[in-house]
């Protein structure tokens, strides 16, 4: 499976952003899909996940309520709505493909990753 992100740019607190992640190859309806995030010096953390069939997602607490993933599984995308922006949201953005029933969020248990798109929020 392979994916590409995109959707990143730079916005100001309290707008909005849509990231979207394209797959190609595999089936993709069979993978649990998750958005990740990493700003400089930090380690990567979830951010956002969604069961491969759509049917129940989760987030970081530090989201909720401001993020909401969702997929496509016929158009094979996943995105993720970002409203109410903060500064410290700013981080590059990774989208992620395990293959799992649950909803996945550990980013060590990922199958594949797509590149990420940079989130700049300014103050």
């Amino acid at each position: 499976v392979q994916l590409q992100a995109s959707g990143g740019g730079l916005v100001q607190a309290g707008g909005s952003l849509r990231l979207s992640c394209a797959a190609s190859g595999g089936t993709f309806s069979l993978y649990g899909m998750g958005w990740f995030r990493q700003a400089p010096g930090k380690e990567r953390e979830f951010v956002a996940g969604i069961r491969y069939n759509g049917g129940s997602t989760d987030y970081a607490d530090s989201v909720k309520g401001r993020f909401t993933i969702s997929r496509d599984n016929t158009e094979r995308t996943v995105h993720l709505q970002m409203n109410s922006l903060k500064p410290e949201d700013t981080a590059v953005y990774y989208c992620a493909a395990e293959r799992t029933l649950t909803i996945p969020r550990m980013s060590h248990a990922m199958d594949y990753w797509g590149k990420g798109t940079q989130v700049t929020v300014s103050s």
